[in-house]
C-alpha cells in the first residue's frame, strides 16, 4: 500500500453516516422477525455499496462502511467477543438532553475473539476499494471495552469473571491482538480506535452531574489503565498497518455526554499512547483550547474536529481556517489535518440534520482542506 493513501488524509471524517430509510426499515423488521438475517444482510450490502459511492464522488480517499451493520459505534463489536452479553435497556445512558438507549452489556465468561463478525464486514469495504480509495476499520478502543466492564452496573458481575483489572486488561488486550491480526490477514492496514474514555477523564470522571464511575475512583490510575490497556492492544502489530484513535466526548441524537478539555489527560494520551494519529474534537467550547497539543508526540497526526456533526449550520469558513492556524502554534500545519468533530451516526438514531447537510458538511471540510494545504 503506497504512502499516499494512509490515513489520516488532509480532509478526512471518523466514520459513521446516517442511515438511510431503507436500512432503518430493514433493521427494524429484523427484530420483529418479519425479514430473515439473509434479507437484512442485502439491504446492508446496498446500502454500503451506495454509500462508498457517494464517499468516492465526494472526493475522499477514506471509505468505509459507516458502520451500517451496527446499532451503536462500540457495543455490537463487544457483543462479537464470547464471554459477553446483553439486552435492550430499561434505563439508557444518562447523556445530556436524553437518555441514550443502547443495551446493556456486561460479562458472562473468559473472553475470546475468534471468528469476530467485523473481520468479514472488513472484507466487504475492502472489496470495494480503487487506486484512489483505502478502506478504514473502526473499533472501540480497547479502554472502551475495559470501561465498559468496570462501571458500577457491571463491576460485580465482571469480577466473577476476572478477579482483578490486570487479569481484565490482559484479556481485552488478548481478545483484540486476535481481532487486529485477522483484520490484516483480511487486508486491513487501516484502523481506528474510538475512544471516550478520555472525555470522562477530562470530566474529571463526572457527567451530567453524576459520577461515570464509582465514588472516589481513581482517574489517574484510571487514565494508566486506559494508556495500558490501548497499547497492549496495539504491542506486535505489523510495522505498515496504520492506528490512529479518535477521542470523544459522546454522541448521540446531537446530545452529549461529557465536556471538558484535554489538558489533564494530555499525559499520558498525548506522550505514551502508541498510535500515529489523534482525531480529535474541538467543534465547541467544551473541548477547550489547543494549548494543550503541545503535549503530542512530535511527528504524530493530529486531525481537527472543526465541523460539528451535531447541527446542520454550515460553520463560517474564514472562522475555521484561523483556528487551523491557531492549532498550528501548537503542532506544525504539516502535521494537522481537518474533519468533522465526530461521526454522523454513532447510533443508529443518527444526528439531527439530513443526508443533505451531511454531505454538505464534508464537501466543507475538503473544500477548506484544500484551500488551507494548497
Amino acid at each position: 500500500m503506497s504512502k499516499h493513501l494512509s490515513t489520516p488524509f488532509r480532509f478526512d471524517y471518523v466514520g459513521s453516516f446516517l442511515r438511510p430509510a431503507a436500512l432503518k426499515e430493514a433493521r427494524q423488521e429484523f427484530s420483529e422477525h418479519v425479514i430473515s438475517r439473509e434479507a437484512l444482510k442485502d439491504v446492508e450490502d446496498t446500502c454500503i455499496r451506495e454509500l462508498v459511492a457517494k464517499q468516492k464522488a465526494a472526493g475522499y480517499h477514506v471509505i468505509t462502511d459507516g458502520e451500517f451493520r451496527r446499532a451503536t459505534w462500540h457495543l455490537d463489536f463487544m457483543w462479537g467477543f464470547q464471554g459477553v452479553a446483553h439486552q435492550k435497556t430499561d434505563k439508557g445512558v444518562c447523556f445530556h438532553g436524553e437518555p441514550a438507549l443502547i443495551d446493556d452489556t456486561w460479562l458472562t465468561g473468559p473472553l475470546s475473539a475468534e471468528n469476530h463478525p467485523f473481520v468479514e464486514h472488513f472484507r466487504f469495504v475492502q472489496a470495494l476499494t480503487d487506486e484512489n480509495t483505502v478502506a478504514k476499520q473502526t473499533i472501540p478502543a480497547p479502554a472502551q471495552f475495559f470501561q465498559q466492564m468496570i462501571l458500577p452496573d457491571n463491576i460485580e458481575r465482571t469480577r466473577k469473571i476476572y478477579a482483578t483489572d490486570e487479569a481484565l486488561i490482559e484479556a481485552i488486550a488478548a481478545g483484540y491482538r486476535t481481532v487486529i491480526r485477522n483484520l490484516y490477514a483480511a487486508g486491513c492496514r487501516n484502523l481506528q480506535f474510538d475512544d471516550c474514555t478520555w472525555g470522562v477523564l477530562a470530566a474529571g470522571g463526572k457527567k451530567g452531574g453524576k459520577f461515570a464511575y464509582v465514588e472516589g475512583s481513581d482517574l489517574k490510575k484510571l487514565a494508566e489503565q486506559f494508556v495500558t490497556v490501548n497499547n497492549l492492544a496495539i504491542e506486535g502489530s505489523p510495522e505498515d498497518l496504520v492506528i490512529n484513535t479518535h477521542v470523544c466526548r459522546g454522541n448521540y441524537h446531537s446530545v452529549y455526554f461529557a465536556s471538558g478539555a484535554y489538558d489533564p489527560v494530555a499525559d499520558p494520551l498525548f506522550t505514551r499512547e502508541k498510535v500515529n494519529a489523534y482525531y480529535l474534537e474541538f467543534d465547541d467550547e467544551r473541548s477547550g483550547g489547543f494549548e494543550c497539543l503541545k503535549e503530542v508526540t512530535p511527528g504524530k497526526k493530529v486531525v481537527l474536529g472543526l465541523i460539528t456533526t451535531k447541527r446542520p449550520e454550515l460553520e463560517d469558513k474564514a472562522a475555521i481556517i484561523a483556528r487551523i492556524h491557531e492549532a498550528a502554534k501548537y503542532v506544525p500545519l504539516e502535521d494537522l489535518c481537518l474533519s468533522p468533530q465526530c461521526g454522523f451516526a454513532s447510533c443508529e438514531i443518527g444526528n439531527k440534520l439530513t443526508e443533505e447537510e451531511q454531505w454538505a458538511k464534508l464537501a466543507l471540510v475538503k473544500e477548506i482542506a484544500e484551500e488551507v494545504w494548497a
